[in-house]
Order: C-alpha cells, then structure tokens, then sequence
C-alpha cells in the first residue's frame, strides 16, 4: 500500500505543475484543478472546479478512453471552469489531457486517473469496542522542526503566542503512535489538517481553510499525512479526520472571486451573523425567520457561510471528501457544526459517502446539552421535514455536561439518570461519543478546581457507561486550561526545548502520572470486559448523591458504584430485584472496596466522592 500512496503524492505533484495550457496572451492559463486526480474504477462522477485566467470555454474534450466531458460551465469572469466528468468502469489508470477552446485561444491540461490502493485494511469505521483520542495537531508534538516557519507563511510561528502556530505536525504524531497505544487508545481524531490563512497566525487550529485539497504547510505535507495513516493502521488503530462543509476561512479565494453569484450565502460586505437557538431547527412549528441565520449566518461574524443548496457547492464539497477519504485511507469523520449545515445536504452527502465506504463512521458535533435536540439530528428515519440525516451518531454533549455538573457542581446524581433515560430518542446510543472535554470546552482539570480526584471520578464514570469513550489530549495527564485558547497548551515533552517528557513516566509529575495510570487501567478494563464496551446498561439505584450501575452481557457483569456524597456510605444492594440472581461474588477492582454477599443482598461501604468498580460471578 505504502508504495501506491508513495506514487499518488508523486503524480499529483507533477501533474499540478504540468497542468499549463499552450502559452499565449489570451489563451487559457491554469493554476488549479480541484479535485487534482481522481482514480479508476472508484466514484463514476467527478466535478473538476478549474480556476485561472481566460477560461471562458466553449467547447472541452478527451480522447481518453472512458472518460466523457458531460458538461462545462464557465464563470462570468472567465476564472473558473466547471467540468462535470463521467469515468466508465472501463477506464484504466493513466494521463488524460483535456483540451480547451475558447473564443479567444485554445489550450490543454493533464490531470491523473490513479490506480486505488489496496484496500484491505483501510476505510474500516469505528465500533463500541473504540476509544477516540482527540489531537490538535498543532499543539500535540513537533515531529520536523523544518515546516516550523514555512517561507510561504511568515511570523505565524510564535510559542510564547498562544493563538500562533507552535509547530505540532503530523510527523509529531506520528512519532507518538506507540504512547496512545499504550495508553489504549484505538483511534485518532485529528482536528483539520486543511491548508489555513498564510498570514494568520491564528488559524492554527485548522477550521478556516484556504485550499480544501491541500495540508497546511505547517503539519506536513499530503505524503506524511498518507504515512501517518498508514502507520495508524499498521497498530490496528484508526484514524477520524475532522470535515469542515459550513465555511471556509475568510480569506479564501472564493470570497472575493467566487466561482458561481451564489457560492457563499452573502458577502464579506453583506451578510447575516449566525444566530438563533439551536431548538428552533428541531422545532415543527418554527417559521424559517426564527432560524435562517443560524442556517446561512457566518460563523462568529468572520467564517464565511457556504451554500449548500446550490448544487455545485454540494457536489465539490461531496467530491472533496471522497478525494480524502481515497487519498489516505481514513476510518471515519467527525462532521463539525453539524445543525449548521441543512439536513438535505447531509443527507445527499452522507449516500454519496456510503455508497463508496459502507463502513466508514460519520459522527456530528450537536453542541447542546439537550437530547431532544442531539437526537433530533441522528438518521436512521425521516423527522418531520421529511428528511432523514442519515448520520449515524453524535457527540454526547448532553452526557457531557450533566457529567460536568455532578461531579465539578455536586448537581444530583441521579440527573445523570434523566439524560440516560432519554436514550430511547436515538436509534442507536450505545454509539453515542461520549467525551469530559474537548477543544472548545474548559480542561476538565482546571474547572474541578485542579482536583485530580474528580477527574479520576469522572473517567471512571465516562470509561464505563454506554457509549463510545473520547479523551482530549492532554486530560490524561491532568493538562490544566481555562477557555480558548488556554485550554489548547502544547502537550510537554512534544517540542525540542521543553523541559520535560510527559510521554513517558519519568516526565510526568506525581499528579499526572496518577491521572495516566489511572485511565490506562481503566482502558485496560475496557479491553478485558466485553460488557463495558457493548453490554447492556442497567439502572441499580441511584439518588441525590449516589448513583449504581449495572453493564452486562452474556458472560460478564460490573457493577459500578457512584458515591458523589460528603461522607462514606453504606449501600445494601438486594440482588434478586436489581436484576442481579445468582451473584455469589464481588470482586473488588482498581483498589475498590470489599464487597460482601449475604442472604441475597451485596453489602458495600465506599468512602465519599468515589467511583467504586465490581466484576460479579
């Protein structure tokens, strides 16, 4: 595999730079083709989105046997031109030249039709048997010191400026594959590794893309991104990749030439802010007044809002991510602002994708902590505007904050029962990602007061009720962050002049070397009880203070003890009613208290603010 992806980086490379027509003054000039390849036998439609100068085409045509020009369009400009392709079965791999004739020249250009790569081992989607490990690369590590301060991209590398590049890459990941599995980590969600502003120190972070076919100059090149995820695999690991469909970055070329009037959903001049609350797109009875600006605003007043409804948006955006997905191999996507985006589109988007990847995971990012909210936008079925998302789960914000509450704000624990009750709304919550913290939130640590106590507690709870566990990097170390972009620190130890290596144990402090040994064992425990990864959840008791879970499946049973109270605590459990006949033994884990069983009733007394773990026989 690694050698087809090797000659894929190395085509499109060439393909690019030997893309220029005829020279003369009028004739067409190309500097860009989006999508820059495509591949045999893979997707039969591509649109390819031309940009330059005098490409006002009349008429455009192959020779390349099985590739058929279906239509072209040409911006008023002459900057843009729209080629909608169809490739037969029959098409092999290999060089095919366009040739282009306007009214005022003529031209020609190449573009790659690639072999796929094998592919055994790849697009594989993820599974409750998974834990996700969320990583900003720019913050993560430092693998190639080189693309620290690229030439294109001058002073936006600054490590004292915590809203500047610090230099993480993908190499940098990379390089810590080993770490996250040893950990137990089974999949990697990276945040947007999209080519950002050249001049914005800022856009570190990766959500306001210039160039949607090309890898920040910054985090590496398209090769090291194919490599590290040829290295994912190579561990039985996956990779998410996060996708951006919203907006783009405000200094896209499109916002001040865009290539059809429509493109965006206003102006830089002339738009809406996005607004609203989020109920109102779940809400039958809403007029579209009451949530048009959240659906066509620009995003905080800078990102510019792309529309969707017209069809050419939708088939490059489409068309996009299915060149991402081909080019490396990922498992899956998590799909930012999802609600953001109108359901119709997500619909079209998610067939087109699982058309090619049956197995590939989507995972939307709902941002409320409501489950009639977040659920309304999971597929499976068509809601009241006749739509169905088709996306297969989300983020579990709701969990998210009620898990916050209890265990930071001392809220009632059988709150967090209310949230689970209301599973019945998704088709599937067991594949809820469930998560304590992530790049847009507090670090869990600092908002519990530095305690690592209730971090631990709230791991424990996270890493053993339904669901699909996602750490933030960093959290399993105790990493310390107040809002953006504090919550964003470099992790130590993943840039030449740190001081100490919190990647290994003798770099870590007393603090976080607890945390991490803490949340490995507890991974460990995943691993080792199939029941905490796909049995069943049942409720025990729970209360203002405490809160008693039971996971099984056929063969295993834990028991999962919450003592969220002031004082130590004494729970009778009566077996025969908590679904629990048979149980002739509690084994202790993870330094939890004995347990007794006696006349039909298992006896335990946790001190307080403990999460106390039982497997029983």
């Amino acid at each position: 595999m690694c050698s087809v992806l090797r000659c894929q980086s190395l085509c499109l490379a060439l393909l690019v730079v030997a893309a220029a027509p005829s020279q003369g003054a009028d004739n067409p000039k190309i500097d860009k083709i989006d999508p820059p390849n495509w591949w045999a036998s893979f997707a039969p439609q591509v649109m390819l989105l031309v940009h330059g100068e005098h490409l006002g085409a009349t008429r455009v045509e192959t020779t390349y046997p099985g590739v058929t020009v279906i239509r072209t369009q040409s911006s008023a400009n002459a900057h843009y031109l729209f080629l909608w392709l169809a490739i037969a079965s029959s098409a092999s791999p290999g060089e095919v030249t366009f040739q282009i004739t306007t009214p005022s020249g003529s031209g020609s250009f190449r573009w790659a039709l690639l072999a796929r790569a094998p592919q055994m081992g790849r697009f594989q989607g993820i599974s409750r048997d998974d834990v996700i490990y969320l990583i900003m690369p720019d913050r993560f590590a430092d693998g190639d010191t080189s693309n620290d301060q690229p030439p294109q991209s001058p002073g936006t590398y600054n490590r004292s400026d915590p809203r500047a590049y610090h230099g993480g890459d993908l190499r940098g990941v990379r390089d810590h594959l080993d770490y996250l599995k040893d950990l137990g980590v089974t999949t990697i969600w990276l945040n947007p590794i999209y080519d950002n502003d050249n001049h914005s120190p800022s856009d570190y972070h990766g959500y306001g893309a210039v160039d949607f076919y090309a890898v920040d100059e910054h985090f590496g090149t398209l090769r090291d991104f194919q490599d590290l995820v040829a290295a994912v695999h190579e561990r039985g690991m996956k990779l998410l990749l996060d996708v951006v469909v919203n907006h783009t970055g405000p200094h896209h070329p499109w916002v001040d030439d865009s290539p059809t009037p429509d493109w965006f959903h206003g102006t830089r001049e002339h738009h809406s802010i996005s607004s609203g609350a989020m109920g109102s797109l779940t809400d039958p009875h809403s007029l579209p007044v009451q949530y048009r600006d959240l659906l066509d605003g620009w995003f905080g007043n800078i990102l510019p809002d792309l529309r969707q409804e017209n069809p050419f948006v939708t088939k490059y955006l489409i068309d996009n991510n299915l060149w991402w997905a081909e080019v490396s191999g990922l498992d899956g996507c998590r799909l930012d602002t999802f609600p953001y985006v109108p359901r119709t589109f997500w619909s079209e988007w998610h067939k087109a994708i699982f058309d090619q990847y049956p197995n590939l995971s989507t995972i939307g990012e709902v941002f409320n902590s409501d489950p009639t909210i977040t659920s309304f936008f999971v597929g499976g079925a068509s809601r009241f505007d006749g739509v169905d998302s088709r996306l297969p789960t989300v983020f579990d914000f709701p969990t998210f904050s009620i898990l916050r509450d209890i265990v930071i704000g001392d809220a009632p624990a059988h709150k967090l029962v209310d949230v689970l009750q209301r599973d019945w709304l998704y088709p599937h919550p067991d594949s809820l990602v469930t998560f304590l913290g992530n790049h847009d939130t507090t670090r869990f640590f600092t908002s519990a007061g530095e305690s690592k106590e209730k971090l631990q507690n709230a791991f424990t709870i996270l890493l053993t009720i339904r669901g699909i566990p996602q750490i933030y990097s960093g959290d399993e170390i105790a990493l310390p962050g107040l809002n953006d972009p504090d919550n964003r620190r470099d992790f130590p130890g993943g840039f030449p002049s740190d001081r100490r290596n919190a990647f290994t144990a003798a770099g870590r402090t007393p603090v976080e070397q607890e945390v991490f040994t803490r949340v490995q064992s507890l991974l460990r425990l995943r691993r080792e009880h199939p029941a905490l990864r796909k049995g069943l959840q049942r409720h025990v008791e729970y209360d203002d203070t405490s809160y008693l879970f039971l996971r099984e499946d056929a063969a295993d049973r834990i028991l999962v003890v919450f003592n969220n109270g002031n004082a130590s605590r004494r729970f009778e459990v009566d077996l025969p009613s908590s679904h629990l006949e048979g149980t002739h033994s509690a084994e202790p884990i993870l330094e939890a208290p004995p347990a007794t069983i006696r006349d039909a009733k298992l006896t335990v007394e946790t001190p307080a603010h403990t999460v106390s773990i039982y497997s029983l026989r």
